[in-house]
């Protein structure tokens, strides 16, 4: 647990070092939203395309790994809709706060899976991560969608939303990869080298943007609603994924890759869409900013867990 603890050490000080130089007084402000722009639109689009073009599948059960992703998420999204009415009739949770409990339970932020995967798995590791971003995107985003319309704005254009969701340059990013393997032609190799330089210098740039985002002083006031999808995301999801994993006949690392995926921080992107259809924005900040540091403690601790279930 040691050695995996030191091995995303790095990936963490590049989020708490976001977090710092947003708050220092020596870069403007405007150059923040630049930045995640930046990432948002190439840099991670070029990293996802570049490793799932290079990519060696050979080996790996693809089918029993997705499959089984897919499961964890609708599995998770029974599991949170299920509580809801234990929720409400406590008044542990308001309905205004139910989506974001919900958000934050089920996504997963795979800007940090990535590097992860990177520094601690061979070369696969993080090809499968990168395409289980691109899998999972589309039914994540409906699901939340219909939570976050159902709980806070029932005015929302949910054809706008997917068509938005169906564009989105990650989504399209790994389709090309994947879609350029199969051709009987391969990709210039310059061209494939500098995609590999712009996917370097993603992990640097967009673990800083993820880190500039966070927001600590959101999470005065330690209530339910904060705590519950930072016990569900990061304690149950996990536990969920890998058991689904092994029931699929997954054994050793492809289990570990699932792990991974599931044991990471819910994605910032969440953030926008609870503002944009009237859901609770700020508890969402709140969320993600604490499940980011809990993360740097629970994602080893899961992974080597999960090291010792599998290779029986």
């Amino acid at each position: 647990m040691l050695v995996i603890l030191e091995s995303i050490l790095p990936i963490f000080l590049l989020i708490a070092a976001g977090m710092v130089l947003r708050r220092l007084p020596i870069i403007n402000d405007a150059a923040w939203p630049g930045m995640e722009q930046l990432s948002y639109w190439f840099l991670y689009p070029s990293l996802l395309f570049v490793t799932i073009y290079n990519a060696d599948f050979s080996g790996l059960r693809l089918d029993a790994m997705l499959a089984a992703l897919l499961t964890g998420v609708a599995v998770m999204a029974v599991l949170m809709l299920a509580l809801w009415p234990v929720l409400r009739g406590t008044g542990l949770v308001a309905a205004s706060e139910y989506s974001s409990v919900f958000q934050t339970s089920i996504r997963w932020n795979g800007f940090i899976a990535l590097p992860v995967a990177t520094k601690i798995f061979p070369p696969e590791g993080a090809a499968v991560v990168a395409l289980a971003m691109a899998v999972i995107i589309v039914p994540i985003n409906v699901l939340v969608i219909f939570v976050v319309m159902r709980f806070a704005n029932r005015q929302a254009s949910l054809g706008r939303t997917l068509l938005q969701v169906a564009l989105n340059p990650l989504v399209l990013a790994v389709c090309l990869g994947v879609i350029l393997r199969l051709t009987p032609f391969g990709l210039y190799e310059p061209v494939n080298e500098t995609l590999r330089l712009v996917g370097n210098a993603a992990l640097g740039l967009g673990l800083m943007a993820i880190g500039a985002s966070l927001r600590p002083g959101d999470l005065v006031g330690m209530r339910f609603a904060i705590w519950l999808p930072v016990v569900m995301k990061l304690a149950v999801f996990p536990v969920v994924l890998v058991g689904l994993a092994m029931l699929f006949g997954l054994r050793g690392e492809p289990v570990l890759y699932l792990a991974l995926c599931a044991a990471v921080p819910t994605a910032m992107n969440g953030y926008l869409l609870a503002r944009q259809l009237g859901g609770d924005a700020e508890l969402y900040a709140a969320v993600t900013t604490l499940q980011t540091a809990v993360s740097f403690f629970s994602i080893p601790l899961v992974l080597a867990l999960a090291a010792q279930v599998s290779s029986g």
